[in-house]
């Protein structure tokens, strides 16, 4: 899962793939530093806390996919990376909006034990890392896509390669004869 070339990686695609896990391990980093952030509130009996958090655990989960999909090269784990990482994307950047724009309602929401100003300011650092995740993400979602469309066209994924022919001549014989045109 780490840097360690897999065999799978073509060598012209080496810096992309590269590219790839260094954004995942950023965001690993940035949603982790998010985690404490909003655990430095000391918000963890409000429900809106425990999503936020939750926001956050999914981010990791979503980045240790990517990791996972770019050294083994499963379709499963690049289908569940993009997934993830969407939704997140999505969350993390309605959560920054949400954050720089009604810091004190979201604050309320809260329920903070901290003293509101020096919450705010945390809030809004957890903010200012939360826009970081999401252009991050978008960065590993542009990059993932990139890592599998090179995996189409160098012909690694066989059950997706098209030939341009619609049959051959040795399977047309195996099916019956009304469905052969």
């Amino acid at each position: 899962m780490g840097l360690i070339s897999s065999p799978s990686v073509d060598e012209s695609h080496y810096h992309t793939h590269k590219i790839f896990l260094f954004a995942n391990y950023i965001l690993l980093g940035t949603a982790s530093s998010c985690i404490f952030l909003t655990l430095s509130l000391r918000l963890i009996p409000s429900v809106c806390g425990f999503l936020l958090i939750l926001l956050h655990a999914t981010t990791i989960a979503a980045a240790i996919s990517g990791c996972t999909a770019a050294s083994c090269g499963k379709n499963r784990w690049y289908a569940a990376h993009m997934v993830a990482t969407v939704l997140t994307a999505i969350f993390q950047g309605s959560v920054s909006v949400l954050i720089f724009t009604n810091t004190a309602n979201f604050l309320g929401s809260l329920r903070s034990y901290v003293r509101e100003d020096d919450a705010a300011v945390i809030l809004k650092l957890c903010g200012g890392l939360c826009v970081a995740i999401f252009c991050l993400e978008w960065v590993v979602l542009v990059l993932g896509f990139f890592l599998k469309y090179f995996g189409y066209v160098d012909g690694g994924d066989s059950n997706m390669k098209r030939t341009g022919k619609v049959q051959s001549e040795e399977n047309l014989k195996e099916w019956p004869l009304s469905f052969q045109v």
